[in-house]
């Protein structure tokens, strides 16, 4: 039997019985359930459950308003790529819309940008995860549970694109189990009906009772809009996992329209919970966190140690994904040919080998970096990585504005999602994210920092693509 990994080419087949082969060499390994839950599970990370409570103390009860403005903006970009992935279905997603209606240098920088992205989170990812689980277990050290979370999950990333799937069918089911039974739970005790609940239930009274609703002014609002716009990152990795599921079109089709309800109930939702069982000001929420704080709140044991498994499940959720969107990133560079040939090539199974074990090691390297250097070199590669969010989310616009022509004129039969109000809305959504930049630079401190060493690293590699551009112009001449 031959076991060698194949390069994945137009048309080719691994013929392995555990998925169906794809034109481009991976499995269509995912089912429909998984695919349903990686869509909802992909807006909740664990950034909602750890970093909402600054938030709250920033604007207070107006961080409902940066949520749904951002949560809007979100909603829009996912409507322009569910566009995109609908009609073409590609592993590279975003990356591979990019290099057809911008260019190849398009494709090459954000694809590149967004890899280097989910590598940096992965450092985070396993840092935080290993926190938790040292607290539990003392006697391992914390790099020692960074090491075997980070081997573990590389280990289900081998194995198939069907392990992946199942993995993060259980880590977002528990996520939204619990986001649900939160905002069930904490609505109940919020209109005073919660039996042997130990919060008053003062009903909307802690919206206004505090200052006001905008007890820090209008602008804090956009101070919001700041702290929790990179806790929605990862909402497009459904149209990534597309391309290996059995029925790509219909599962981003299902992801796009259901956005709209999963921002509504899991981001707004329980922060609205958390608001009007608490005062905004209430100190608990920013020392004990602001879920932890609405359970407290209500009489729930061992708020805090709940609390932490379900953030240990969204940090472990944050790096299985993160680890497969890296990889299939990368392999979608290397079939373009913008990363090394091997990224491209898939084993008997249809898992891209070179590609998943390339980006764990420089997460490994950036998990060093962490605990060797965290406030240098580290703290670079971080806010080097910050803005790229917003630009992906800011790319994906300008495509989608050149893609619509190009499958009206190729396939206008496959244009099955369709942007709202076209083009009027894309640019709207293009201005919001000029905007939320132009104001971090503005706004100054870490924001400025982020946007400014983000802008230098697409600089640079933008400045790699335009050159490799131009050595290939010279050598076809």
């Amino acid at each position: 039997m031959n076991t060698q990994p194949t390069l994945a080419k137009e048309g080719g087949s691994t013929g392995d019985p555990g998925g169906t082969p794809q034109s481009d060499g991976l499995k269509a390994g995912l089912k429909n359930r998984h695919l349903s839950m990686i869509a909802i599970g992909g807006v909740i990370g664990a950034g909602l459950f750890v970093g909402s409570g600054s938030g709250i103390a920033a604007a207070g009860p107006a961080i409902l308003l940066s949520y749904a403005l951002v949560g809007a903006m979100v909603v829009f970009v996912m409507r322009m790529l569910g566009e995109m992935a609908a009609a073409r279905p590609s592993s590279g997603s975003f990356s591979a819309y990019a290099d057809q209606a911008l260019g190849r240098w398009a494709g090459f920088t954000i694809g590149w940008l967004y890899w280097f992205f989910w590598v940096v989170v992965l450092a985070v990812e396993a840092t935080a995860g290993a926190v938790i689980l040292e607290s539990w277990v003392p006697a391992v050290p914390q790099w020692a549970w960074a090491l075997i979370v980070m081997v573990v999950l590389t280990a289900t990333n081998l194995a198939s694109v069907a392990s992946y799937g199942e993995f993060e069918f259980w880590f977002a089911g528990i996520k939204v189990v619990a986001i649900g039974a939160f905002v069930a739970i904490g609505l109940l005790a919020v209109f005073g009906v919660l039996p042997g609940s130990d919060n008053p239930g003062a009903g909307f009274a802690h919206l206004t009772d505090a200052g006001g609703f905008l007890p820090m002014g209008a602008g804090a609002i956009l101070t919001g809009v700041l702290m929790v716009v990179f806790s929605f990152m990862g909402s497009e990795i459904v149209t990534l996992a597309a391309g290996e599921s059995e029925d790509p079109q219909r599962a981003v089709t299902k992801a796009t329209n259901s956005v709209i309800w999963r921002i509504g109930v899991f981001y707004l939702g329980s922060i609205f919970v958390v608001l009007t069982l608490l005062p905004w000001n209430d100190p608990s929420i920013v020392e004990k966190g602001s879920y932890v704080a609405a359970l407290d709140s209500i009489g729930i044991p061992a708020a805090g140690q709940i609390m932490n498994v379900i953030v240990l499940t969204a940090v472990l959720s944050c790096l299985n994904s993160g680890l497969y969107t890296a990889s299939r990133m990368a392999f979608s560079l290397g079939q373009r040919g913008d990363a090394p040939k091997a990224f491209a090539k898939v084993d008997k199974r249809g898992v891209p080998r070179a590609a998943i074990l390339s980006s764990v090691v420089f997460g490994f390297v950036a998990v060093f970096f962490n605990y060797e250097w965290p406030d240098t070199v580290f703290a670079f590669l971080l806010n080097s990585s910050g803005a790229v969010a917003l630009f992906v989310w800011l790319v994906i616009c300008v495509t989608q504005l050149r893609m619509r022509g190009i499958i009206l004129r190729e396939s206008p039969e496959k244009l099955v999602v369709r942007m709202w109000l076209f083009p009027y809305l894309t640019w709207a959504t293009i201005g919001m994210i000029v905007f939320v930049l132009g104001y971090m630079i503005y706004d100054g401190g870490s924001a400025r920092e982020q946007v400014v060493l983000s802008l230098l690293v697409a600089a640079l590699v933008l400045a790699v693509a335009l050159v490799r551009e131009q050595v290939r112009k010279t050598s076809r001449t």
